[in-house]
């Protein structure tokens, strides 16, 4: 059974988002145990990326402050090492193609699999291209996380029946930020998702409050959040933990009482 259904098994899960070296390498280890010390079920750790498509403009200049830091993959694979002396909540990696491909795909995945990591979130690898990954996340045991967007219409219920680890749920079109409301139908694509797979559904992209949480976890498995998260760490710095901390904690009460 993939690790990354642990998340999911005692209830609703929270989700946040961290890109790593931002502002520092010892600031994003500190925020990640502060979550998982408040309630955090999985943690999706960011690789920078210089063109994170993705990204609306909070979590681009993460990445670039990452970068300039001089964030490295091997650094963010050490930090991962390090971690795990003591978290042992599921970890994923969101990152970009180019990243993997320019590290060596069958090298970065297998690093993955050695540090424990136990999954991987492609945005910009469409669900056709994803083979090239998934036979490396297959060998490595790794799960290769789908995305579903309002976009994918038709296409719903095929990526469903694939998908490994969960599935994570866009909640609205463009990139991640914060929104003030919501307004995608999303109950009829869960609906379509449950019939095609008893994979974990978490939604994301625009969640902030512990309203919006509470609303997107009743309609699904879990919600996610990375643009708030990341504005904490932009305002506070190498102070953000604590403070991210309460946040997390009030988040995951609210998804607790969509239960």
């Amino acid at each position: 059974m993939s690790k990354i259904r642990k998340a999911f098994e005692n209830g609703k899960a929270f989700i946040p988002f961290i890109t790593c070296g931002d502002p520092d390498l010892e600031t994003t280890a500190a925020a990640v145990r502060e979550a998982v010390r408040n309630g955090a079920d999985l943690i999706e750790l960011g690789i920078p990326f210089s063109d994170p498509t993705a990204e609306g403009p909070v979590i681009q200049a993460a990445n670039i402050r990452a970068l300039k830091g001089g964030v490295k993959t091997d650094k963010v694979f050490a930090l991962v090492r390090e971690l795990r002396q003591d978290v042992t909540v599921p970890m994923v990696f969101m990152t970009y193609a180019n990243v993997v491909y320019s590290y060596g795909a069958e090298k970065f995945i297998s690093a993955c699999a050695e540090i424990g990591i136990d999954g991987l979130i492609l945005p910009d690898i469409p669900f056709e291209e994803k083979e090239e990954f998934l036979s490396l996340c297959h060998r490595c045991d790794v799960d290769l996380i789908s995305l579903i967007a309002p976009t994918s219409a038709n296409r719903i219920g095929m990526i469903a029946k694939e998908a490994e680890g969960f599935i994570y749920l866009v909640s609205s079109l463009g990139v991640t930020g914060v929104r003030s409301e919501i307004n995608t139908d999303l109950t009829s694509i869960v609906k379509i998702i449950r019939e095609n797979t008893n994979v974990p559904c978490a939604i994301g992209f625009g969640i902030s409050t512990p309203e919006q949480a509470k609303k997107m976890a009743s309609l699904s498995d879990g919600a996610i959040v990375g643009s708030a998260i990341i504005k904490i760490l932009e305002q506070y710095g190498k102070d953000a933990p604590l403070h991210i901390g309460k946040y997390v904690k009030d988040m995951k009460n609210a998804v607790r009482e969509s239960e």
